[in-house]
């Protein structure tokens, strides 16, 4: 799963990354929380790629209340098609949730201990995404909010968790985030594990157990 992470790389940095022809001021963060506003990439106006903030944890069109977003801050990538929740924005509103690294938790004999993955280049990258638009049904403001795909973990992850969010390939953006494309076959091919050559972890401070804190000292290595 991906419960936590970070995205701390410089606004030029993203623009050339991403390629994208705005991106506004954007604070490092070391540790991002479900129901933050989170950096993201989708499909906008002739075909270009457009910067949005969401709220992490999607919110389905067809719910009663946003708090149902506070369960759905993954989806996993084997029942996008068929889960009533995704289907419709598996077809329809993909994104590029953009990231540093991301931390998962390891069962260990003195509490679980969480450990910083990244890519071995250093390079900002992006987690697949579904977003969704929701009208609150009392009349309250439109919300724009979003999910991260997960996958079974690579090799060099598994000893660490079970699960891992699915970080595209760079060639696999623009497919990604098409809305012109709706193959779910296809969509579904781009969504494996990513390269375990191309990833490094190591074990981090248990501070990022509390949302509250936030700085460099939490992607430092901790022995």
């Amino acid at each position: 799963m991906c419960g936590r992470y970070a995205f701390f790389s410089p606004v030029e940095a993203v623009r050339r990354t991403f390629a994208l022809d705005d991106v506004p001021g954007l604070e490092p963060r070391y540790n991002i929380a479900p129901t933050q506003d989170v950096p993201a990439v989708r499909a906008g106006d002739e075909g270009r790629r457009a910067f949005a903030m969401l709220h992490w944890g999607l919110v389905p069109k067809w719910a009663k209340e946003r708090a149902i977003g506070n369960r759905m801050i993954n989806a996993r990538a084997e029942t996008l098609a068929g889960k009533p929740s995704f289907r419709d924005a598996f077809r329809k509103r993909r994104c590029l949730v953009l990231a540093d690294g991301w931390y998962e938790w390891q069962v260990a004999a003195g509490g679980k201990q969480p450990w910083f993955i990244r890519r071995k280049d250093a390079r900002p990258f992006a987690f697949a995404g579904l977003w969704e638009r929701w009208q609150d049904p009392a009349g309250g403001s439109l919300l724009e909010s979003c999910t991260i795909v997960t996958t079974d973990a690579t090799e060099s992850i598994r000893k660490i968790h079970d699960r891992m969010p699915v970080v595209l390939a760079d060639a696999d953006w623009d497919r990604w985030i098409d809305t012109a494309f709706s193959d779910t076959d296809t969509l579904s091919g781009l969504l494996r594990p990513f390269d375990a050559q191309a990833l490094e972890a190591w074990p981090v401070s248990r501070q990022v157990n509390a949302p509250k804190n936030q700085g460099p000292a939490l992607i430092a290595r901790e022995d």
